[in-house]
């Protein structure tokens, strides 16, 4: 994990924690997302597809390497949770 990578990551959780509601949305989704079998791979975690991850950054951002605003993330989970019942 890169040094932007990690604090993307520790700005997200932090932005997640000032919104219970959407953990467990948060939760599904790692898991909609992680690849079939993520638990026979290192490191053993359910990671998104590193590929798939690269193609939605450069399609939302222009930049594959960008670090998305915490609260797209926020956005997108409040769409997640959403979307089913609409």
């Amino acid at each position: 994990m890169s040094g932007t990578d990690a604090r993307w990551l520790g700005r997200s959780v932090i932005g997640l924690a000032r919104h219970p509601g959407l953990w467990a949305t948060a939760v599904r989704q790692v898991f909609v997302l992680a690849p079939p079998g993520w638990w026979r791979t290192k490191p053993f975690l359910p990671l998104p597809d590193a590929d798939y991850l690269r193609f939605r950054l450069q399609t939302a951002y222009g930049d594959a390497d960008s670090a998305p605003p915490t609260q797209d993330l926020i956005s997108y989970l409040h769409w997640c949770r959403s979307w089913p019942h609409r």
